[in-house]
């Protein structure tokens, strides 16, 4: 018994012997070149009988283009559950890639060991451009970028990011000046910060804007060191407040997720919001609204930021130079009730 024949995949030559044309006729259809419109509903209408498929891999290897665009996220894996911003930022940047018939590949960074893997991938050819949320200061995957000199958008503004590099980002400096200032407005005076990411440029800058805005209120005992933008940061660093001044009235949580958690720690303690401690968190997040009270909070624009980014990106890849390197978005206060 003769084993069945795997099908034949239709090619171009196909197409043009059932229309009478040339090849060079049907390319011109397949890359959106000229050709008359009777042309075009005749190759068009062959296409669809022979079930023609483009080998969208031939051509990128062709046009040395993969149409694939790396979305770097400088995160541990459970931030992602936790964290509502990284996701809108990753469909963000994924919406604007779709309209121009791109690829997102997500690859997560979360060791050395995935420093080194991701830097052999960027490497390797496998994609053409690179978003790159939350890298740190010295991160080896800037040094990456900068030496293949691959197109690449940053979203936030690492300190020894290379000046020629695009990057897409907020005011947490101002917008931190803000939030503080809404709880100096509300007669809080013993005031602390859970403070997270204090080794990338959001998490610094949103700890320089809150201790620019007391002024001579600031008291470095009443900031919170915690590593992540994540629930269980804000319950330990509110903890950690409550213990080291039990008269605490007032807390800027460097998240909304931060201070979902803090305001657990408050109720355990006995406090109440906003009568006993005003709080406000940062990025308008799902978060915010969940939480009762809800939250006064910053807005933190996260779609239009992986949008922006991802544009960024696409202008490279046509051989568009950057008019501005960094993009600022506005962030405005959210004014609720738990302050």
């Amino acid at each position: 018994m003769s084993r069945p024949q795997p099908h034949r995949r239709a090619t171009v030559h196909d197409i043009a012997a059932a229309v009478g044309m040339s090849r060079g006729t049907v390319s011109r259809v397949l890359n959106g070149g000229y050709v008359s419109a009777e042309a075009r509903a005749a190759i068009e209408t062959a296409m669809s009988d022979l079930g023609y498929v483009p080998n969208n891999a031939a051509r990128a290897l062709k046009m040395r283009r993969s149409q694939a665009v790396a979305f770097v996220a400088h995160e541990p894996h459970s931030l992602f559950l936790d964290d509502p911003n990284i996701g809108s930022i990753m469909l963000g940047a994924n919406a604007a890639l779709s309209l121009a018939d791109h690829q997102m590949v997500s690859l997560v960074v979360e060791s050395a060991r995935d420093n080194e893997r991701v830097a052999r991938y960027l490497s390797g050819g496998f994609v053409d451009g690179a978003i790159v949320v939350s890298a740190r200061t010295k991160d080896p995957i800037i040094k990456v970028i900068s030496d293949l000199s691959l197109p690449a958008a940053f979203i936030g503004h690492p300190p020894d990011l290379a000046q020629n590099i695009p990057f897409v980002g907020i005011d947490n400096v101002g917008s931190a000046v803000a939030i503080t200032e809404h709880l100096l407005s509300t007669g809080r005076r013993r005031i602390g910060m859970i403070a997270a990411a204090l080794d990338r440029d959001s998490g610094i800058d949103r700890l320089t804007g809150f201790r620019a805005a007391l002024g001579s209120l600031f008291d470095e005992e009443l900031v919170a060191d915690v590593p992540h933008y994540d629930y269980g940061s804000g319950v330990k660093g509110m903890r950690d407040l409550l213990e080291r001044d039990p008269e605490i009235d007032g807390v800027f949580a460097a998240s909304d997720a931060i201070a979902a958690g803090a305001l657990e720690a408050l109720r355990e303690a006995g406090r109440n919001v906003p009568r006993d401690v005003g709080l406000v968190g940062f990025d308008d997040s799902t978060w915010a609204v969940r939480c009762q009270p809800q939250l006064t909070t910053v807005h933190q624009p996260a779609k239009e930021l992986g949008s922006c980014a991802a544009q960024a990106v696409l202008r490279q890849l046509s051989g568009e130079n950057p008019e501005t390197v960094g993009q600022l978005l506005p962030t405005p206060l959210v004014l609720r009730d738990s302050a």
